[in-house]
């Protein structure tokens, strides 16, 4: 295995999740040789969620350290080249750069809501869903505030396209995350051009005299190359020097577009859900849909296929603090509970609650979200007087809310639209503990789950996958979808759990009351500051 690793017959993927780097570096049949993380948290300033630059840049220094040290316990080798790289990120936001390189303004993550006056003009504009959370919708918001730095503004891209230029010095994006910046055209694999000439118009009224597809970055598909590691990146990335230049790069990629990868979710009437830190579950179209829902997002497979996204601003953050709550709880006993056996034992729990949770209800929203029309936030949990209180029910009331909001979405697809199903893949934290998450999300899709046996690694090893199909159309010309049919998952071990109508009906019935009371949720938000 040593020989692998030295000879870089290998592949790396680095993503930047919401609460977690995680750098995955695989053999060139995408098996996981190593690991690395680093956690990181966002933080509010001024009102807006963002990540320092310097915390960036050194949570990419510190995950790959991470990876680099995994290697040198495991194999007793340093890590000095890899075969492949692609980079991965949270879709969306807005980073914006002068000419000189410099960031203007702190990063604007996804998370943020402050855009719906940008976002509805750009939606009636195109007669196409442009969601807050789209870099689009933050560029012309900063030109409708006035924001001093606009006029310095020579670049606007997304964190998977900056860290790829960081390393390679190439100004690109796969067309997957460039989905979640403008409407995609799959015809063309470009940037809608009937939108953008009308965007260009808008933007041109209001003084902003840049051409904005030249400053969105260039789009590319899954396949291409997508540049070089630079010397300079490779001292950026790993300052001890042993980091070699020349890996090749693919194209850098959404969490969206990682995520379909690492769940074979590419081909038409195939879907995946992730949960974590956001939830979204996404369907790959056998046609459009007929009209215009401002629940779903309408972006790319990483070569350029349509998907319908239901995206959720809040999945598990809230879930994850009332396990912590539990834990501190138990040390208070003197009971010190690992982390994941304490997750284990209060998911497992909740199988034994009610199927609609009987009477307790929760929003965990530490952000506004978009599919209930909240501007923001505040977790909140709330029971009706003759509700049955167990840890059954309270685990499981917070298991459902995690996915809650992404239901909403997907059931105007498989309602309102008709969509067809063929499969639907889990992946993300809340799938680790074995037939829990994955039973409720069966129940509130109404059709089999399936988790493989890679879930846990994600997205991180959906950008290394991306990375060994970009080696292999070098010498083969295959589709995405066949090549990870093929050569990754044919004869892959996962799990699949079908509901019963019990527990679809019971999920039902909660969500008649989770729709009911976003009112009081939206009470909170703005009453409790």
């Amino acid at each position: 295995m040593d020989k692998i690793i030295t000879n870089a017959e290998t592949s790396l993927g680095i993503e930047f999740g919401s609460t977690r780097i995680k750098a995955v570096l695989t053999d060139l049949s995408g098996r996981v040789l190593a690991v690395g993380t680093y956690d990181w948290e966002n933080s509010l300033s001024d009102g807006l969620w963002t990540y320092p630059l310097e915390e960036i840049h050194k949570g990419l220094r510190g995950c790959y350290a991470s990876l680099k040290k995994a290697v040198k316990d495991e194999y007793g080798v340093t890590l000095k080249k890899a075969g492949a790289v692609c980079i991965s990120a949270m879709m969306h936001g807005f980073l914006a750069f002068d000419s000189e390189g410099e960031l203007l303004a702190p990063f604007r993550t996804w998370r943020n809501t402050n855009t719906q006056a940008a976002a509805d003009e750009l939606t009636e504009l195109f007669s196409f869903n442009i969601p807050l959370r789209w870099t689009v919708s933050h560029l012309y918001q900063v030109i409708l505030d006035g924001e001093p730095f606009v006029k310095d503004i020579e670049r606007v891209t997304v964190l998977s396209s900056y860290i790829h230029y960081l390393l390679t010095g190439e100004y690109v994006v796969g067309i997957g995350d460039a989905s979640g910046i403008f409407p995609i055209e799959s015809e063309g694999l470009c940037y809608d051009r009937q939108m953008m000439s009308k965007l260009r118009e808008l933007l041109s009224a209001k003084g902003f005299d840049k051409d904005p597809e030249e400053v969105f970055p260039k789009i590319l598909t899954a396949g291409e190359q997508a540049g070089t590691l630079t010397k300079e990146g490779a001292a950026f990335l790993d300052p001890e020097g042993d980091l070699e230049a020349g890996a090749p790069f693919a194209p850098p990629e959404g969490d969206a577009g990682t995520g379909m990868t690492a769940t074979n979710s590419v081909a038409p009437a195939t879907g995946n859900v992730s949960a974590g830190t956001s939830t979204f579950a996404m369907l790959v179209l056998e046609r459009g849909i007929t009209k215009l829902h401002r629940e779903i997002d309408m972006v790319t497979t990483p070569d350029g296929a349509p998907v319908a996204m239901s995206h959720a601003n809040n999945g598990t953050s809230d879930l994850n603090a009332w396990v912590k709550l539990f834990g501190e709880a138990l040390e208070l006993f003197g009971v010190k509970a690992e982390a994941n056996e304490l997750y284990e034992r209060l998911y497992k729990a909740s199988l034994d609650g009610a199927p609609d949770c009987g009477g307790l209800m929760s929003y965990g929203y530490y952000s506004g979200e978009s599919i209930t029309g909240l501007e923001s936030g505040r977790p909140l949990f709330v029971r009706k007087p003759d509700a049955d209180l167990t840890i059954q029910n309270f685990m499981r009331t917070h298991l459902y809310s995690s996915i809650a909001a992404v239901k909403m979405g997907m059931d105007i697809l498989l309602k309102e639209e008709s969509a067809r199903v063929e499969s639907m893949t889990a992946h993300g934290g809340l799938f680790k503990t074995e037939g829990v998450g994955q039973r409720y999300l069966a129940a509130a899709m109404g059709a089999p789950v399936t988790v493989m046996a890679t879930a846990g690694e994600g997205g991180p090893w959906g950008a290394a996958l991306l990375a060994l199909y970009m080696l292999t159309r070098q010498t083969k010309e295959i589709t995405l979808a066949d090549y990870l049919s093929a050569e990754i998952f044919a004869g892959a071990n996962g799990s699949t759990v079908t509901p019963t109508e019990e527990e679809i009906q019971g999920f039902e019935r909660f969500m008649e009351s989770y729709r009911k009371a976003v009112p009081a949720e939206k009470a909170a938000a703005e009453t409790f500051v």
